[in-house]
């Protein structure tokens, strides 16, 4: 056990900017690309104690990672964890590998058991789909994994770059619902059409040779052309199963005014209902963002926030203190 009495972690969103092949036509299953959160994030303490406890957000889900977590690690679950802040569950932001993560590790600290990211996840069977949850929290900034091949554990992370710093996201919440998870997921999953391979081959070479470029040479307007062509790509595969391109309708209305303004890479994270969009720098950003509450003042489902790429490695998410 760790000689250190005090565990800190923190874990961030992320949005989920899309599948790369969703029937595995060329060879492996889905591949994404996904970018890191500043603003959002599971933060948890966790602390030497003669009994279980754990308090905050998210608790429920909590309770069910640290029991997972513990009997497979052979490890006591007499600890406290205080969960200071919580990604909100269920809105394509991914609360639930952020939250496995963050225990994860924390316990992983505290045994000194020398697991890496990528164990505790498959402990907690995360990323049976996608990688880019686990590859944000190792990573930060922008990562693309590459897929389920016949051998893939957890899918690898072929591509990592710092978003830059400048860059803004805005995102459109729809406080009423949540995406599909769960049993819900799998089964639409199952049920999509199969993919096009020529739609695969497609969105491959756009993410290898203009997304990808452009985020090395600082090109919003190249990067977000490819990320709105990805986007109508999966939302149209997705629109069975989640009742059009977006799962919220409210969601889908913001995101075309959106764009009238000029944002681009605009599409919903995962299944949503959460839509997210890109601009040059903060005070665009916020000036739209303040547009966008005037312009749909009548509906008060919706929420806007203005957030930034986090680029910091997972490493750093980790401190030990004595005390």
């Amino acid at each position: 056990m760790s000689s250190t009495t005090k565990i800190s972690v923190t874990a961030p969103a992320r949005l989920h900017m899309g599948f790369i092949d969703l029937s595995g036509s060329l060879g492996r299953h889905f591949g994404s690309i996904g970018i890191a959160l500043n603003e959002i994030n599971t933060r948890l303490t966790l602390t030497k104690s003669d009994k279980r406890s754990i308090i905050g957000s998210s608790a429920e889900r909590a309770e069910r990672c640290l029991s997972q977590l513990c009997e497979v690690m052979a490890v006591s679950d007499q600890v406290s964890i205080n969960i200071v802040s919580a990604i909100p569950e269920h809105v394509g932001l991914g609360s639930g590998t952020q939250m496995a993560l963050a225990i994860g590790s924390a316990l992983n600290a505290y045994y000194g058991l020398g697991l890496t990211v990528r164990e505790i996840a498959s402990v907690m069977d995360r990323g049976l789909r996608s990688g880019i949850g686990i590859g944000v929290f190792e990573h930060g900034g922008l990562v693309v994994d590459g897929g389920r091949g016949e051998k893939t554990d957890i899918p690898p992370v072929l591509v990592h770059l710092d978003v830059p710093t400048d860059w803004r996201f805005i995102l459109v919440f729809d406080r009423r619902g949540q995406g599909l998870h769960g049993e819900q997921e799998i089964a639409a999953f199952e049920a999509l059409p199969a993919f096009p391979r020529h739609e695969a081959e497609r969105l491959c070479y756009l993410i290898m040779m203009q997304a990808l470029p452009a985020i090395a040479e600082q090109d919003l307007k190249q990067f977000g052309q490819v990320i709105s062509q990805l986007q109508i790509a999966v939302g149209k595969h997705f629109a069975p199963a989640q009742g059009g391109i977006y799962a919220s309708k409210e969601v889908a209305k913001a995101m075309a005014w959106l764009a009238g303004q000029g944002a681009v890479a605009i599409g919903q994270t995962s299944w949503g209902p959460t839509g997210f969009c890109a601009v040059e720098n903060v005070e665009l950003a916020e000036g739209i963002v303040q547009q966008a509450k005037a312009q749909f003042t009548d509906w008060l489902n919706l929420d806007f926030a203005v957030v930034s790429a986090n680029n910091q490695k997972g490493v750093s998410r980790l401190v030990s203190t004595n005390g």
